[in-house]
């Protein structure tokens, strides 16, 4: 069983899927770029969480990335324009990732020039994603809700006086 912090990254990824280009996640550039572009989820940093100690629970803001990335000869800030807007879209449409986070945002992109030797230059945009989520333990895996305890009421009738 995943961890709180793979479950919320795969959906993300899932989630990612639903654009024309190719999606890959923690992979290196490939040497060839699709001609739809192509993005690549980085799993980012989580950060350090607040804590909550009563229930215990650890809120994050994980900062994930998504590299877009065209090869495109012409029109690439426009190609990096429409595949960055495809992702705000897709993160528009689902902002608990099915209720597993409590929001997800993504902020500005950050242009980015590649130099390639012997070929045209990429032409990029790094998306910063963040995953508000929170979780009982930074390590484990999701712990199923304990169950009710029942009300004290009548706790004396059950001791002899």
């Amino acid at each position: 069983m995943p961890t709180t912090r793979e479950t919320i990254l795969a959906a993300l990824h899932a989630l990612l899927q639903t654009q024309p280009a190719p999606v890959l996640r923690s992979e290196v550039l490939l040497e060839r770029v699709p001609s739809a572009g192509l993005l690549i989820l980085r799993d980012g940093d989580p950060g350090e969480p607040s804590v909550t100690l009563s229930p215990l629970r650890y809120h994050y803001q994980h900062r994930a990335e998504v590299e877009a990335v065209v090869q495109t000869g012409t029109g690439r800030d426009t190609a990096v324009d429409v595949l960055a807007a495809g992702v705000g879209t897709a993160l528009a449409a689902a902002r608990t990732l099915g209720g597993l986070c409590d929001w997800v945002e993504a902020e500005a992109p950050r242009p980015v020039d590649l130099a390639v030797d012997g070929a045209s230059t990429l032409k990029a945009a790094v998306i910063p994603i963040v995953l508000h989520y929170s979780t009982s333990d930074p390590l484990a895996w999701p712990v199923p809700a304990a169950p009710s305890i029942p009300h004290a009421a009548g706790w004396r009738e059950s001791f002899p006086r």
